[in-house]
């Protein structure tokens, strides 16, 4: 019924070297968490009882199913995106078109089969869920629908990242709007809350109804709610399941419906010259010499190309795909949605708490580093399955000009979503969010926001160059277009949520003494990681140093700024984690940076070194 694409993915998918290895990353991360919630509600420091068990149950099942929820999401998009882009990167995707095979086998193919990786981790998963009944206080019935709901969830995204690559011509564009278009849908079901204060004829209740049947996040934690099992009628599970089935449904038949109308797009169609036509050419070939030279091959006025013809190509012309202006305004609206549902609250209705910033900061930064390094790994791998990335390999072109030329283009192409986070922390110190004074000591305000506002753009610029270059070192180093893009986006994501899965352990009970001890499991498998992704293949010293040297400064800043000063308002001194971070990640750009600009064909693995 799905064809011959899912049942090659059916077959092929246990036969990679990585599939035995992400599953066992996958349960040994969760074992870790485990292990650090239960050292954070005291541990062997006590003598648990039944009740201890009972309460430690629900802990678990909440943190385990939420961080599955968020790799779920993404991942399941991700892959959709990737399946599709990669066939269409490298023009073997119009080969699938001109066979016999259906529209169906093309897309449920396509999509089932970039999903089968996730589907065995959800299934690995399920047995340790269910383990969990057994220290008390989850209903196996919690468990089936918490499963049930993050299977909906992926589904859905990865049915709405499929039908964008099939929409989409081009990589970025595809990976850009897939990710806009899940976060403007989740803004979009927290918003709903606003429908109340517009009309009269939508209750709260209802609105409450509608956003469990919308957000999944929203719907797991009704399900985490044992008194949900107590209530008469259909549990929100299942209606939030309808509900994504139902999206699923209805995005997959429009790809199916508009697969042969989107594609083949942007493909030069080659016309078979009339024989008048011919003999008109060979007449006109046969003049004079003079006539001959004035004659060039493409129509038109020449375009003079600038010093750096990759800096020019990268701004003068369409290589990312034509219409960029729509996934610009995806991410202003996004944008927008994130500062007001963040500045609201501080400027308007003057709520001020503890890490206020962070409510909008997070985000915006989060995002602005996955589209950078998506635009960064997609301005190489692009290059690659084209065949183009070869012929330049092979021109007078420097390493430099290369290297400066295409960090020129993604920092152009990419100005939209590097500026905001900026802008936004100005807007934060200057409204006295940044930073807390200590209590009695007001007029500390003002230069503890500028001193914040210092630290906190030095470090996103930090950041932004580290994820720029990261996805130009991992394409240039990655034969396979897909691997690449999967590595340098899922080491953005885990820097990101990782750190927030580390803050939110730690706020637990707020002793970091107690999960001190987990914590170096947590150490130990980012620097592994992180090392894999920088130099798994080909490792040098500085690459090594500098996968010890991050995952330790993201854990660092995380202690310093929230261990600091416990059991109170005022804001840690940002000055030592701004130091800590930009010398680990500044570290790891010069590492990367340095062999390509001096080693260039050592760097990339297309030679040995001195051996050659």
């Amino acid at each position: 019924m799905l064809g011959p694409i899912f049942n090659r993915e059916f077959l092929t998918v246990p036969r990679r070297e990585n599939h035995y290895l992400a599953r066992a990353a996958y349960l040994g991360t969760l074992w870790i968490i485990c292990v650090t919630a239960w050292l954070a509600s005291g541990g062997l420091w006590r003598a648990e009882t039944l009740g201890d068990s009972a309460r430690l149950g629900p802990v678990l099942f909440r943190v385990l199913t939420y961080v599955e929820l968020a790799l779920f999401l993404f991942f399941a998009a991700l892959s959709a995106v990737a399946a599709v882009s990669q066939e269409k990167d490298r023009r073997t995707f119009i080969l699938l078109l001109i066979t016999d095979l259906r529209n169906r086998e093309i897309v449920l193919g396509k999509l089932l089969g970039s999903l089968l990786p996730i589907v065995l981790l959800m299934t690995a998963t399920f047995p340790l869920l269910m383990a969990l009944v057994l220290l008390g206080g989850i209903d196996p019935r919690q468990v089936w629908q918490s499963v049930l709901i993050v299977a909906a969830t992926s589904l859905a995204a990865g049915s709405l990242g499929g039908l964008v690559a099939l929409w989409r011509d081009r990589t970025f564009q595809a990976l850009a709007l897939t990710v806009l278009l899940l976060v403007l849908y989740l803004c979009a079901a927290n918003g709903l809350t606003l429908l109340p204060m517009l009309t009269s004829h939508v209750t709260p209740e209802g609105i409450n109804r509608w956003q469990t049947r919308l957000d999944p996040f929203r719907a797991l934690s009704s399900v985490q709610d044992p008194s949900s099992l107590l209530e008469s009628g259909l549990s929100p599970s299942y209606g939030f399941t309808g509900v994504m089935f139902a999206f699923a449904a209805l995005l997959n038949g429009w790809g199916l419906s508009r697969l042969r109308v989107w594609n083949p797009s942007g493909e030069p169609i080659m016309q078979r010259e009339q024989p008048e036509e011919a003999e008109d050419k060979e007449r006109s070939l046969a003049g004079d010499a003079k006539v001959r030279g004035s004659v060039h091959a493409a129509p038109g006025a020449l375009r003079r190309v600038g010093p750096n013809p990759i800096l020019w190509r990268e701004i003068s012309t369409r290589a990312y795909g034509r219409r960029p202006l729509l996934v610009k305004t995806a991410y202003f609206i996004v944008l927008g949605l994130i500062c007001w549902s963040a500045l609201a609250p501080a400027l308007i209705e003057h709520q001020s708490w503890a890490f206020a910033a962070a409510s909008g900061l997070i985000p915006v930064c989060v995002l602005s580093l996955l589209l950078a390094a998506a635009q960064a790994v997609t301005s190489i791998t692009s290059e690659r399955d084209t065949g183009a990335l070869d012929l330049l390999l092979v021109t007078d072109l420097t390493a430099k000009e290369f290297i400066f030329g295409k960090l020129g283009g993604i920092v152009y192409n990419t100005k939209e979503y590097l500026l905001p986070p900026l802008i936004l922390a100005a807007v934060y110190a200057a409204n006295g969010l940044l930073a807390t004074p200590p209590l009695g000591h007001p007029e500390l305000r003002p230069s503890m926001n500028a001193m914040s506002l210092f630290c906190i753009g030095g470090c996103t610029v930090v950041l932004l160059a580290f994820a720029m270059l990261l996805g130009i070192h991992v394409a240039l180093r990655t034969p396979n277009s897909r691997l690449a893009i999967v590595h340098t986006l899922s080491t953005i994501f885990f820097l990101s949520v990782g750190t927030m899965v580390c803050v939110a352990l730690i706020l637990i009970n707020g002793r970091f003494e107690y999960q001190w001890g987990s914590f170096v499991f947590f150490l130990a498998a980012g620097v592994g990681g992180f090392w894999w992704v920088l130099s798994g293949d080909r490792p040098s010293g500085a690459l090594t140093c500098a996968s010890w040297f991050c995952p330790l400064a993201v854990l660092y800043t995380v202690m310093n700024v929230l261990v600091a000063k416990p059991g109170s308002q005022e804001s840690a001194d940002p000055l030592i984690p701004f130091l800590v971070i930009s010398g680990a990640f500044g570290f790891a750009v010069a590492a990367m940076l340095v062999p390509l600009l001096s080693e260039f064909d050592v760097a990339m693995g297309r030679t040995s070194g001195g051996a050659d």
